[in-house]
């Protein structure tokens, strides 16, 4: 299910993001300059959150744009 970054409050929508840049432990000194990655792609349009019922996760994804 798709979730409109932009009807999420701020302190959400970046919490989200942490969790998804954390998932595969890298190194939380590069944290911030990941989360500004994705809030810079969700904002363009380049990608999308979508939630997984089934995991109960919520994933950040590319869209297709052709």
């Amino acid at each position: 299910m798709r979730i409109p970054a932009d009807k999420l409050p701020d302190e959400i929508l970046r919490r989200v993001i942490e969790e998804f840049v954390s998932r595969d432990g890298t190194d939380w000194s590069e944290m911030e300059a990941r989360v500004s990655r994705v809030l810079r792609q969700l904002e363009s349009g380049k990608a999308e959150l979508h939630f997984d019922e089934e995991s109960g996760t919520t994933n950040v994804v590319t869209r297709d744009n052709r």
